[in-house]
């Protein structure tokens, strides 16, 4: 899929300024590569094209007198197939920056191209840590979340409440796998105990043999190291087995806004998770969210929010570089603070890590809701200087400081 803005653009890169002949092949070009069909399609797929659609949209259609143009591809959450559609993206279709990059897996894979490449991705949908940390690349951004983050939150509080035996459910890769890691150590220094785990394969439909375990081990605590769908249907048939409620909480670690509404405020009611963004948030989040919301007939998701954002702070490096080459964009990006509709003053740390606050989010109940997608309310705000893991104890070699 392309977008390009007008044709009278296009004759505007051919007939480019001084400024634009920096400007390789005459357009900013942008790939969305994500999953467009399967378990992250709500929460990516084709509103990830929409947001950088809005985000172009906000520089009228071109930077340096040169048009910009989004390109999609649908890597299928598999690694390999990610792989592939980076280095075709970068090497023959002329792609400037790669955007949201959906499972940590595929992105991981997508991180590795652009390293070699010395090509921009902006990651605001994969969630592992290793992004910014022994695989980090100067020419990454991680943009919206990632497992250290989202596994401080939920663990202290439900610690403190007696939730002191825990049972994971965890996506059999990256995420999943790095999401368990992170929040074990919380729970384990904090004087709990995790007394078992399963590991369930992408997009399971059937959750039910993993409940029966959890339920089995007796744990005050079932944890879901899990996303999308897969998080909305583990809830829903926990319910079924009646094994929410009474002597058993569940918690989640990474929950989109797309599950709360595919599980509804009846099943979801309680659960707390965190984010970087919620369409209502403030008025900026609220004017994003109704751009988007005409276009997509319901509100941006965490990662689509990303995607928008990421791509305005690319779009103004690339202004301000006076170039596409990726690697005085990349450089520029790290010097320049982030601003855009719900982003204010937030920084690039040496290794990608955008330094933005975290919203600790709580599911409404029915009755606390006041209409369609009035589904969290905010409990708690971590700075962005205290929400991420320290520069101290991060593998990544970029962060000489440490």
């Amino acid at each position: 899929m392309r977008t390009v803005f007008s044709s009278a653009l296009i004759l505007a890169g051919m007939l480019a300024s001084p400024a634009a002949a920096q400007v390789s092949d005459n357009v900013v070009r942008i790939g969305i590569v994500n999953d467009m069909g399967g378990i992250y399609a709500d929460a990516g797929g084709k509103g990830s094209i929409i947001a950088a659609e809005l985000a172009a949209e906000d520089f009228g259609g071109k930077v340096l007198n040169s048009p910009i143009e989004i390109v999609s591809a649908d890597h299928q959450n598999k690694p390999d197939i990610a792989a592939n559609l980076a280095r075709q993206e970068y090497d023959s279709q002329g792609v400037d920056v790669i955007a949201d990059g959906g499972s940590s897996a595929a992105a991981l894979a997508m991180q590795n191209v652009s390293r070699e490449r010395k090509k921009v991705i902006l990651l605001s949908g994969p969630a592992t840590a290793e992004v910014t940390g022994k695989s980090c690349s100067p020419y990454s951004f991680h943009w919206m979340y990632d497992t250290y983050a989202l596994a401080a939150a939920p663990p202290e509080g439900v610690l403190k409440n007696g939730g002191d035996t825990w049972f994971f459910i965890t996506a059999d890769y990256a995420f999943g796998k790095s999401m368990e890691s992170e929040a074990t150590k919380r729970i384990v220094a904090a004087g709990g105990k995790v007394v078992g785990g399963v590991r369930s394969p992408l997009d399971t439909p059937d959750f039910s043999s993993f409940l029966l375990q959890a339920q089995g081990s007796g744990a005050k605590v079932l944890a879901l190291a899990t996303a999308g769908s897969d998080t909305s249907n583990a809830i829903k048939q926990a319910h079924e087995f009646n094994i929410i409620g009474g002597k058993t909480q569940v918690v989640t670690f990474l929950m989109f806004i797309n599950d709360v509404d595919a599980m509804g405020l009846q099943n979801g009611q309680g659960l707390v998770s965190s984010t970087t963004y919620y369409h209502d948030l403030d008025d900026g989040s609220r004017a994003f969210a109704k751009r988007f919301w005409d276009k997509m007939g319901r509100p941006p998701s965490i990662v689509q929010a990303g995607v928008y954002s990421s791509v305005v702070h690319y779009l103004k490096a690339v202004a301000a570089a006076g170039t596409d080459d990726g690697t005085k964009v990349a450089a520029k990006m790290h010097e320049m603070p982030v601003n855009d509709a719900f982003t204010h003053n937030a920084t690039i740390r040496a290794d990608g890590r955008l330094l933005r606050d975290l919203y600790v989010t709580q599911v409404k109940t029915p009755a606390e809701s006041k209409g369609p997608w009035d589904y969290w309310k905010i409990i708690a705000t971590i700075p962005g200087d205290k929400a991420w893991r320290p520069a101290q104890e991060s593998e990544c070699p970029l962060l000489t400081s440490k």
